[in-house]
């Protein structure tokens, strides 16, 4: 993966273009303090080396519950479904143990109204 400055959500499929955008694929969601400090203890937090398909600041999305919407950009609707677990994929890929990462690898979120999103956009929690 790389990093986008841009992006277009679409409503049930993910992000337009990504080869994991089919049938009614779930986006990865992370936030940036939870990837900040496993970069400190040694994760490898480049572009998608976590899963992630979107990185959120100033939201611990852990910590939202199941149900909870966030409305990014002046459009888009995300809607948190369940805690993301890591895959037995982890450890090759950050070369250290899945229990590192166990309950801090984000949420899994369904695209419920699609439209554009930027980095730097506005995010809000609607319920």
């Amino acid at each position: 993966r790389v990093a986008v400055e841009c992006a277009t959500l679409v409503e049930g499929r993910g992000i337009a273009g990504d080869c994991k955008g089919k049938g009614d694929r779930h986006l990865n969601v992370m936030c940036r303090d939870t990837l900040d400090q496993m970069q400190r203890e040694g994760c490898r937090v480049g572009p998608g080396e976590m899963g992630e398909q979107i990185v959120l600041d100033g939201i611990i999305v852990e910590q939202l519950p199941t149900g909870a919407r966030l409305q990014l950009g002046d459009e888009a609707i995300i809607e948190v479904v369940q805690q993301r677990t890591p895959c037995s994929r982890f450890e090759q890929i950050q070369r250290t143990s899945i229990k590192k990462a166990w309950g801090r690898v984000g949420v899994m979120a369904p695209v419920n109204r699609g439209g554009a999103v930027q980095v730097g956009d506005d995010v809000r929690v609607l319920e």
